[in-house]
């Protein structure tokens, strides 16, 4: 007599559903999801939306370390022992998060193949983009960061989508982004509308051809 197998475990409806140890949250734009000094009690998916990942000095200085977007886990320190969160999580644009509670999520990486890979894999893109960003931070100009930036929050990439347009995104977020004045953003912006790169038809639209600033030399 054949024994049951146990039943597979479905990690896009894991990522996807509420549950007892979960839970998902709609978050507005502008709103925090949560902030420096919250204590590292879960782990958190991107299911629709944006989200940015900011830390304050004890100068009251601000910077942005990261905008995530659907597919992206974030506030992960807790599986590592970090106790409270180092930077805050704030909603870009309207977002659909999953919120699974830390013993939860450790439990699963434990037990669950399919979401450790899923995890692992996340982790390993996480590192070459933030090498990434690391050297574009130091050798690359005001522009070409910025053309990178805006072709990221456009999700550059998609064969059959030769533009998209970004979430709403101030002058002043964007600056802090890319450690330029709102002067400099503003100049290029400019540039880059008056070249065809980006336009403002129903919101800020960035074209394909913007890649051109981040490959020239």
């Amino acid at each position: 007599m054949k024994s049951k197998q146990p039943p597979r475990f479905d990690i896009e409806r894991f990522l996807t559903s509420a549950g007892t140890a979960r839970q998902i949250v709609e978050f507005r734009r502008g709103e925090v999801i949560y902030a420096q000094g919250d204590p590292c009690d879960s782990v958190l998916y991107i299911e629709k939306g944006q989200v940015n990942i900011s830390a304050l000095s004890k100068t009251g200085k601000q910077a942005v370390l990261a905008t995530m977007g659907p597919g992206d886990f974030f506030g992960l320190g807790g599986l590592a022992g970090q106790p409270v969160r180092i930077g805050s999580a704030t909603a870009l644009t309207g977002a659909t998060v999953l919120i699974v509670d830390l013993q939860e999520m450790a439990r699963l990486l434990h037990h669950e193949h399919a979401m450790s890979d899923r995890l692992m894999a996340y982790l390993l893109k996480r590192t070459i983009r933030t090498e990434e960003d690391l050297i574009d931070q130091v050798f690359s100009s005001s522009e070409k960061r910025l053309a990178r930036k805006l072709l990221l929050l456009a999700q550059y990439g998609d064969p059959g989508n030769p533009l998209r347009t970004i979430p709403r995104v101030s002058q002043e977020v964007l600056a802090e982004m890319i450690g330029a004045t709102r002067s400099r953003v503003n100049f290029f912006l400019k540039k880059f509308e008056r070249l065809g790169f980006i336009d403002y038809k129903g919101g800020l639209r960035v074209h394909n051809s913007l890649l051109t600033v981040v490959l020239h030399d």
